[in-house]
């Protein structure tokens, strides 16, 4: 976890150190109170939002509380705090200077002429970072160019760590029909509502809203999907590395002990462990007042996951609480229980090498572990022999965890007679082709998404033609997705529906070329998905 969390961290801490202005400020109305903002170029931009009360204090651990009204008009020309989390580097403080427990705030994107009534189709984006880092203010998440593609961008905050995902013994006596533990859930739906009540405003349509995310943001979508309380916040659904199978970022028992292959200590116990770790014994309501006082970068600790090195867990993430997640997304998806809604999903072509799901340190050593699949597995990943580890290893990682469970989410949409549209993002610039040998990495895709290349992560330098278009098409696709729930558009290379006859995906090649053609991956995840049935075998931990 912790190797993915460096990777996925890169995209998220350049933050806006200098205000542009414009003599151009305009002034929209919300349920609680005037907000004014910013023109940039064609857009205007509204940031810092508040979408419900600060978490702290007494509501520290509580479901989103409502905003107060203001009165007067509110600066919205300014980034907010990202939400509470470690320091990222060498000697990094236990809580992230530009963090802060009072986060739960919102930016807006809209094209500068979208008035009241334009009824503009919206995208919420739901920023990645393993729940325990992340930013709605990230420049690689801009919304100029989707605003200039005829949408409106939301970009939105949520707990995170222990903030965002928390159980206890005390704070499930406390107040016990109130849902419990998911609260970084609880904070998108506060979001999602708050598009629903506001958005009209701004020129945008309720009626037509598509969530989005990456890695943790595209769990966050699959759960959000399988979440009954949702209903007619959103209408459409884009999962960028978001897995979709049990087992990566999905629900830890809240207090049930060994029932889970990967998460075998429950949320509860895992909290009375960070109580103890900070020296506070108990389960009374004196307990969760202690809890309550400490100060946020106490809580935050740094991110850690455990009480020392190999200590035990002191944090949770995403739990299966029973009233807000009452299923995984896995078993909604194989059961056909989630809402009939149209879906994008995809992921890149190598998102991570080295342990990351299984301790093999060979390729016999992996495939052994498949049982009796082991030959079936040799075959569609080293036919040869010929290949490396590095390149087998990162392979099997990308489809365990992304590749096959976005196919298998793609199949149950399609089952629910929804359109599916697959992708595989493998586009890696040629300076970077000798330190990413086996194709791109995990996040590679999002600055084309949004066509934000100038943001992207790395020394990349000013961007080749050849990117310029893919990104240019890529915000193309997105956009009209969230129009009308079909990527494709005039002038733009045909993307075909998914169906399960063919597999047939848009493949964006290493030279970033978009081609469609059935999945190439088919031997590789077909194998994957037989093997399953294996997966406490081969998958070593939970994620």
């Amino acid at each position: 976890m912790k190797k993915i969390l460096w990777v996925v961290a890169i995209f998220f801490f350049r933050n806006v150190s200098a205000q542009q202005t414009n003599v151009l400020s305009p002034i929209i109305p919300t349920e609680s109170g005037m907000v004014q903002g910013l023109i940039e170029g064609e857009s205007a931009v509204f940031r810092g939002i508040p979408f419900a009360a600060a978490p702290v204090g007494e509501f520290r651990w509580r479901p989103p509380q409502p905003v107060k009204k203001w009165d007067g008009i509110r600066d919205a020309t300014k980034p907010c705090k990202d939400c509470g989390q470690g320091g990222f580097g060498p000697n990094a403080p236990k809580m992230s200077p530009n963090s802060s427990e009072d986060c739960l705030f919102l930016n807006v994107w809209k094209p500068a002429n979208a008035i009241k009534n334009s009824k503009l189709p919206v995208m919420v984006w739901i920023y990645g970072g393993g729940f325990v880092f992340g930013s709605a203010s990230s420049p690689q998440n801009y919304g100029h160019a989707l605003n200039k593609n005829g949408v409106i961008l939301v970009n939105i905050n949520y707990r995170l760590g222990r903030m965002g995902f928390f159980a206890h013994p005390a704070l499930s006596k406390e107040m016990p029909n109130e849902v419990k533990g998911n609260y970084a859930f609880m904070d998108q739906i506060a979001a999602l509502q708050w598009v629903q009540k506001n958005i009209t405003e701004f020129g945008g349509d309720p009626n037509n809203v598509t969530i989005f995310g990456f890695s943790a943001g595209g769990v966050s979508v699959h759960s959000l999907l399988t979440i009954p309380s949702t209903k007619g916040l959103f209408h459409k659904v884009i999962s960028h590395s978001g897995g979709g199978r049990d087992g990566v970022l999905t629900g830890r028992p809240i207090n049930k002990e060994d029932s889970d292959v990967f998460y075998k200590v429950s949320a509860e116990t895992i909290g009375v462990n960070f109580a103890q770790s900070k020296g506070i014994e108990g389960t009374d309501a004196a307990v969760l007042a202690k809890l309550r006082a400490m100060p946020a970068d106490s809580i935050i600790d740094g991110g850690r996951e455990t009480n020392g090195a190999n200590g035990p867990r002191i944090y949770s993430g995403p739990i299966f609480d029973g009233k807000l997640v009452t299923q995984t997304a896995e078993t909604a998806y194989l059961a056909g229980n989630q809402p009939k809604m149209p879906m994008m999903i995809g992921n890149c072509s190598a998102e991570i090498g080295g342990a990351f799901v299984s301790n093999a340190k060979t390729k016999e050593e992996l495939f052994t572990s498949f049982g009796d699949l082991a030959n079936e597995a040799k075959a569609a990943y080293d036919a040869d022999g010929s290949k490396k580890f590095e390149e087998v290893i990162a392979k099997f990682n990308t489809d365990w965890v992304w590749g096959e469970p976005a196919r298998m989410a793609a199949r149950a949409t399609l089952a629910k007679g929804s359109p599916a549209y697959v992708f595989q993002f493998g586009y890696v610039p040629t300076t970077a082709q000798q330190r990413s040998p086996y194709g791109a990495g995990h996040g590679s895709d999002i600055s084309f998404a949004f066509n934000t290349l100038k943001a992207r992560w790395g020394s990349q330098g000013e961007p080749t033609d050849t990117e310029k278009e893919l990104a240019r098409v890529m915000c193309a696709y997105w956009a009209n997705f969230a129009k009308a729930g079909n990527p494709n558009g005039e002038g733009l290379p045909n993307w075909p529906l998914y169906n399960n006859k063919n597999q047939d995906m848009i493949d964006i090649e290493l030279d970033g070329k978009i081609v469609a053609k059935p999945d190439p991956r088919k031997a590789r995840l077909d194998v994957i998905e037989k093997a399953v049935k294996y997966r406490g075998k081969i998958q070593t931990r939970g994620i």
